[in-house]
């Protein structure tokens, strides 16, 4: 949560996605809210072992950033960023 929270408030990430079943839930209270100030899109998940798993860190995780996508990548996260803004509406 340290990282994803650095990396917000530095600007860095260009997505959040937590996951849905974290305890306590308060532990991400801020995550949104930081992510809507910096204009950062962010999202969920339905569990903390399929954000690892799909992260491929192999452990669970209560919240990842994406700072970087690699090259020839921006379309695709462009495209995940648009259909995320489709589903908030």
């Amino acid at each position: 949560m340290n990282e994803v929270t650095k990396s917000i408030e530095r600007v860095q990430a260009k997505i959040v996605i937590m996951a849905e079943d974290v305890s306590p839930p308060e532990i991400l209270f801020h995550i949104p809210l930081l992510c809507e100030e910096k204009g950062i899109p962010y999202s969920y998940i339905k569990t903390k072992k399929e954000l690892g798993n799909t992260a491929r860190i192999n452990v669970s995780a209560s919240a990842i950033a994406i700072e970087k996508v690699g090259s020839g990548n921006d379309s695709i996260l462009d495209d995940i960023i648009k259909k995320m803004e489709e589903i908030k509406k």
